[in-house]
């Protein structure tokens, strides 16, 4: 008997969380407290641009001060370090995040690391990485925060679990490593070095798949009964048409695995609710 798979409501479990922010917003605002957020972004890329725009719609919708800094294209790493300190100053502004990627001739780690820990709420600097390492309290990663609240909207208790995480960056694969870890499971890290990732899935309870591929993960990827987390998003062209396709092959894998995350409207939805969740805890780390 084919499996019923659970298809995971990101949108609604990010309203959950959303609605969480604003009652805490409520409590600031009896204090005279407005959050405010800035977001950088340099260039014109129209995705960026795209993704700016939902971080400062929703931010305003909810009731948090938005800050958009546009920079040209031709900026210096200087230039746009000279801004982030600026902001890192501003009394106004509790969180600070600049839109990625950067211009190649831009040192994104340096304008990252230029961001006041504090108000790292992409959770991208070094202090913010060490502290999740060591599981210490600080500002995480949103997409791998709320690829856990999608995991555990299936399985609350995933102590002991196997866990495969697809993908080794430094914005998604190497902090969901760690968060998994925190949890009890015992991971594995897939990349493109790996050799027969497809053995190493089929092992796991969870899969969380963030390499940036057009359904690299197949049907014969996954174990019976898994949960999986597709963080990718693809623009690809099928049947003559454009469509949005995750990391695994969604249609593939429903009726093996137990619950799988779609795309559009699973992990996405999750990532600007956290940005707002990490607004909200940069304020009372600023009290």
């Amino acid at each position: 008997m084919k499996r019923s798979s659970i298809i995971i409501d990101g949108r609604k479990i990010a309203a959950n969380i959303i609605a969480e922010v604003e009652r805490d917003l409520t409590d600031l605002k009896k204090k005279n407290i407005i959050p405010g957020l800035a977001v950088i972004i340099v260039g014109t890329n129209p995705a960026s641009q795209i993704y700016v725009n939902r971080k400062r719609e929703m931010a305003a919708k909810i009731g948090i001060n938005s800050f958009v800094f546009a920079i040209d294209e031709n900026a210096s790493t200087n230039d746009v370090i000279e801004k982030i300190r600026q902001l890192n100053k501003d009394h106004n502004v509790h969180g600070v995040l600049v839109q990625l990627p950067l211009p190649d001739h831009v040192d994104t780690k340096a304008v990252i690391n230029a961001i006041d820990p504090k108000k790292d709420v992409d959770g991208f600097t070094i202090e913010n990485t060490g502290k999740l390492t060591l599981n210490q309290d600080g500002l995480a990663p949103c997409t791998p925060q709320g690829c856990l609240d999608l995991i555990k909207s299936v399985t609350p208790n995933i102590r002991g679990l196997n866990a495969v995480v697809i993908g080794r960056s430094n914005i998604v694969g190497r902090p969901m490593a760690s968060i998994l870890m925190h949890e009890d499971c015992t991971v594995t890290v897939v990349h493109s070095k790996t050799q027969n990732p497809e053995k190493i899935t089929r092992e796991a309870d969870i899969i969380v798949a963030a390499a940036g591929v057009p359904k690299l993960v197949k049907k014969d990827w996954l174990k019976d009964g898994c949960i999986v987390i597709d963080v990718g998003i693809s623009r690809i062209k099928e049947h003559g048409k454009e469509i949005l396709v995750g990391d695994v092959d969604f249609e593939a894998a429903l009726g093996i695995a137990k619950a799988i995350t779609p795309v559009p409207g699973g992990v996405g939805p999750m990532t600007i609710s956290y940005l707002l969740k990490n607004t909200l805890k940069a304020v009372y780390h600023s009290l």
